[in-house]
C-alpha cells in the first residue's frame, strides 16, 4: 500500500502529551512534531525534552500553518469544537477521550468528517485493551456463540492521581471542572465492551449516586457541570437484542493502578471476565485462567524524569507495556524501542491513527465508532438526572460506503 509522510501539531502539552508526543515524533508516518499550549513553557518545555521540530503560538497559529494533522490532548468537555474547526480547517484529527460531551457536538465532527473526507480518530485505549483484543479474537473465532450480555467496568477512585491531575490542568478553579459527571466519560467502559463485541447501544436506564465527601468536588455550588454524581451504573439495551452494563466510578475502594478498565462477556457457548488481577475463560466444559496472557509489563521505569509532573498514583498507567495477546509483530520498531502505556495501548493508537492519515484508509475508532463509545454516556447521565428513566439512544450508523472502502484496518491490536 502506498503511504506518504504527514507533519503534525499537538494542542496541548499536559501529563498525557508528553508520552503521545514520544511516539508520534518516533513513527516512520510522521515528518514532523510542532505543540503549542496556552500555557507557553509548557510547550518549549515538551518541544526541547522530545525534540520536537518546534512551538506554534496558539490554536489558531497551528490551524493557519501547514501541518497536515492535529493531535488534541485539551480538557475533556473542550474536544468537541475544536475538533471541529480542525478539521474544516483541513486538518486530520486524532483527538483524546471523550469525542465530546453532547449529541450536536458529536453530529457536528460526523458531519466534518464526512464532508471534508478527512481523517478523524478517537484515541480510545479499551480497544486495545487485552481483555478487549482477547475478547474480540474469541468473537471472531465464534466462540462465544451469541453474546447476549456485557458489562464494562472504569473504576478509578479520585484519591488514586486525579485531585492531583485536575489540580495541573484546572488551575484555581480546579474543583469545579472536577466534578465532571462520569457518565461523560464512558469510553473507557463501553469501548471495551462494543470494541470487542460490536453492535450498539439502543436505549438506556442510569441511575446516579450523589456524592458525600464534602470537600467542595462534586459540589453543586461549586460544579462547573452542575453534577454531584461521583459514581453511576447504567443498563444499556443493545441492538439486536442483548444488554450491557456499564459502571463509572470514582469514589471507590478499588485499587484504580492495577487494573482501571475491567470487562465481562457472556455468551450462549463461552464466557470471559475479568477481576483485578485475574482472567478466565469459561465454556460448559470447565474453564481456562487466561490472566497470563493479558499481563502487561512496565515498559519504563515510574521515576522516569518525563513523568516528573504525573503524580505517582497515575504513573502505573503511564507505563504498562505490551500483553502477549497483543500482536506486536504489526508495530513499526521505532515505536516497539520506545515505551508504551495504558495496558500497552498507547502504541497501537499511534500506528492506527497515523497508518489511517498515510494510507487514507479508516481508523478502527473512526468518528461512526467513536459516537458509539461516547453518546451512550451522554444519554445516561441525562437519564440518571431523570432518576433512571429509560431513554432511547439515537445512532449515526456505520462509516459510510464511500469511506468504507477506504478501511483495511480491522481488529488490530
Amino acid at each position: 500500500m502506498t503511504h506518504q509522510t504527514f507533519s503534525l501539531g499537538i494542542v496541548g502539552a499536559g501529563q498525557f502529551a508528553g508520552q503521545f508526543a514520544k511516539l508520534f515524533n518516533a513513527h516512520p508516518f510522521v515528518s514532523s512534531v510542532v505543540v503549542t499550549d496556552v500555557l507557553p513553557e509548557r510547550a518549549t518545555e515538551l518541544a526541547e525534552r522530545e525534540h520536537l521540530a518546534g512551538t506554534a503560538r496558539s490554536f489558531d497559529d497551528l490551524l493557519a500553518s501547514d501541518v497536515d494533522a492535529v493531535a488534541i490532548f485539551t480538557q475533556r468537555w473542550t474536544h468537541g469544537p475544536l475538533v471541529v474547526r480542525a478539521l474544516r480547517a483541513g486538518k486530520h484529527v486524532y483527538s483524546a477521550v471523550p469525542m465530546a460531551i453532547s449529541e450536536d457536538e458529536i453530529a457536528a465532527i460526523i458531519e466534518a468528517v464526512r464532508e471534508t473526507g478527512l481523517t478523524y480518530m478517537m484515541g480510545e485505549t479499551s480497544y486495545y485493551n487485552p481483555a478487549t483484543v482477547y475478547a474480540r479474537g474469541r468473537k471472531a473465532d465464534g466462540a462465544f456463540g451469541r453474546i447476549f450480555y456485557a458489562e464494562g467496568d472504569y473504576v478509578h477512585d479520585m484519591d488514586l492521581g486525579f485531585y492531583a491531575a485536575y489540580q495541573y490542568s484546572g488551575g484555581e478553579e480546579w474543583k469545579s471542572t472536577a466534578s465532571y459527571p462520569p457518565m461523560l466519560y464512558p469510553t473507557h467502559s463501553v469501548g471495551g465492551v462494543i470494541g470487542a463485541i460490536g453492535s450498539h447501544a439502543v436505549s438506556v436506564s442510569c441511575i446516579g449516586v450523589r456524592d458525600d465527601r464534602g470537600d467542595g468536588v462534586f459540589d453543586r455550588e461549586v460544579s462547573m457541570f452542575d453534577n454531584d454524581f461521583s459514581n453511576a451504573t447504567a443498563l444499556f439495551e443493545l441492538a439486536g437484542g442483548g444488554s450491557m452494563r456499564i459502571n463509572e466510578f470514582r469514589r471507590v475502594g478499588y485499587p484504580s493502578h492495577l487494573r482501571e478498565s475491567r470487562f465481562r462477556y457472556f455468551g450462549t457457548e463461552g464466557s470471559f471476565e475479568q477481576l483485578v488481577a485475574s482472567a478466565v475463560w469459561m465454556d460448559k466444559e470447565g474453564y481456562e485462567d487466561v490472566s497470563e496472557l493479558l499481563e502487561t509489563k512496565p515498559s519504563m521505569s515510574a521515576d522516569d524524569p518525563s513523568l516528573a509532573g504525573v503524580d505517582p498514583a497515575l504513573r502505573d498507567a503511564f507505563i504498562s507495556g505490551l500483553a502477549p495477546v497483543h500482536d506486536a509483530s504489526r508495530l513499526p520498531e521505532s515505536l516497539k524501542r520506545l515505551p508504551s502505556g495504558h495496558e500497552g495501548s498507547h502504541h497501537f493508537l499511534v500506528d492506527d491513527f497515523a497508518t489511517a492519515v498515510a494510507t487514507r484508509t479508516l481508523p478502527p475508532v473512526n468518528a461512526w465508532e467513536a459516537a458509539r463509545y461516547t453518546l451512550p454516556g451522554i444519554i445516561a447521565h441525562r437519564s440518571a438526572l431523570r432518576g433512571g428513566e429509560r431513554l432511547t439512544i439515537p445512532d449515526f450508523g456505520d462509516a459510510p460506503a464511500q469511506l468504507e472502502a477506504r478501511e483495511t484496518q480491522t481488529a488490530r491490536g
